[in-house]
């Protein structure tokens, strides 16, 4: 991947084709001065440059985002992971214009200080209706409605639809009181988002890097006596101690409870020959992991291995198809029907073979799955970078397999950037 600074900044925005004749870097956290790590001004420029095109490329004459996910992507600003849900912080994308930011009490104070890479007057003081616990009759919505309209019509785009990716009732309301047309702008940045740049990549295979090695940490402690939750509490602490900013969940699941998959963890201790899988969802500077592994603790049945070695074909099978043209219908073709894995419909199985996009979000383009791909197929795209999950229950209930490989599209394949052990069932303190 060639990762040279003598090429034109734009390159990054115009041209997201790399060299994939070396491997992908996995850099250490420090900037430092004799490697060419992660270069975040070309980041920056990069997502604002794809934010923008995405933006020419629709109807919409201006964006307006209160998913932290996009606002981190377009301003490059981020605060305290108490208010991904909160709908208190929001950013608007005028055209060709800086983007403006209003972020939380001091936030955007602090933001003129450390974040020169916009305008100070566009690092603004604001906050909604925290998710309706501020009432309508307060009258920040109608303030910064007729803020952001007026912003709007000083740049001329007054008379153009607004997109927006998710917002609260009573604002889309005041957006509208001041004569703005309001529509989806999700899928504008979701297409903004889909292809990666280098800088992107890197820090997706960092990310993955640090599950590798809670994967370690897993192995080497899992034994009889231990439970689901202090698995859970040591995985969150190593990744927190090398450099994670969200641990945002850690599925642990062990023997009986495996089938059917509950998506959580308990107090559940657990012994000899049971059969575990984990999944570790956690951000890098951002970038997100989605990553499963299947772990034996001493020893296993031969049910076990026999739904290892399914859910590994299935899992294979998809990969092999992955490459720039590919349709994602294609590729869940390969996946059991729900019927075949004792489903009664696609949506009953939802997510069990699955595959969805990383990025600053956990689930992007491109979304891959029996259930939406067969009959609304999407391309697969070089720079795109996906999970593949596949599960498969033991015949007997006493466990399953879940497998997931990251990869990153390149431009006659994949590569896998998820690398703790999988291609057989990982039986840990073998007896």
């Amino acid at each position: 991947m060639d990762t040279s600074s003598s090429h034109p900044a734009n390159d990054s925005i115009t041209d997201p084709h790399w060299n994939w004749s070396g491997p992908i870097a996995s850099p250490g956290n420090m900037s430092v001065d004799f490697e060419n790590r992660i270069q975040f001004d070309r980041l920056r420029d990069y997502r604002l440059g794809r934010t923008r095109q995405s933006l020419r490329a629709s109807d919409l004459g201006s964006l307006l985002c209160f998913d932290n996910n996009n606002i981190r992507y377009i301003t490059g600003s981020v605060i305290g992971e108490w208010s991904r849900d909160k709908i208190c912080r929001f950013c608007l994308v005028a055209g060709e214009e800086d983007p403006y930011h209003w972020d939380f009490g001091s936030a955007a104070a602090h933001h003129r200080i450390y974040s020169p890479w916009l305008p100070q007057d566009h690092w603004r003081a604001g906050m909604l209706g925290l998710r309706g616990s501020v009432p309508e009759e307060a009258g920040l919505f109608a303030q910064f409605a007729k803020e952001i309209a007026g912003l709007l019509r000083e740049h001329g785009l007054a008379d153009m639809p607004v997109g927006v990716d998710f917002i609260e009732p009573p604002m889309l309301r005041a957006l509208e009181a001041e004569g703005l047309e309001v529509r989806d702008g999700q899928q504008v940045m979701l297409a903004a988002r889909e292809i990666k740049n280098i800088d992107e990549i890197m820090l997706l295979n960092k990310a993955a890097a640090m599950v590798d090695g809670a994967y370690q940490l897993i192995a080497d402690h899992l034994k009889p006596g231990i439970r689901e939750n202090d698995l859970v509490g040591m995985v969150n602490k190593f990744l927190y101690e090398h450099g994670s900013d969200d641990v945002e969940a850690i599925n642990a699941v062990s023997a009986e409870r495996c089938s059917p998959h509950p998506h959580n963890f308990t107090d559940r201790m657990l012994r000899p020959g049971d059969q575990a899988f984990f999944d570790i969802i956690q951000s890098f500077m951002g970038y997100r992991t989605c990553y499963y592994r299947t772990l034996n603790v001493g020893r296993y049945s031969q049910s076990q291995a026999d739904a290892y070695k399914k859910a590994r074909e299935w899992l294979d099978q998809a990969i092999e198809l992955v490459r720039p043209g590919m349709t994602t219908d294609r590729i869940a073709s390969v996946w059991p029907t729900a019927e075949e894995i004792g489903f009664p419909s696609e949506m009953a199985a939802f997510g069990l073979q699955f595959g969805h996009g990383l990025g600053v979000a956990l689930h992007e383009r491109p979304i891959i799955s029996r259930l939406t791909s067969m009959e609304s197929p999407s391309e697969i795209k070089e720079g795109m970078v996906f999970a593949l999950e596949t599960y498969c229950a033991a015949a007997d209930g006493n466990g399953a397999a879940r497998i997931e490989e990251e990869v990153v599209v390149t431009a006659d394949g994949c590569r896998v950037i998820t690398l703790f052990p999988a291609e057989e069932l990982f039986v840990a303190n073998a007896y």
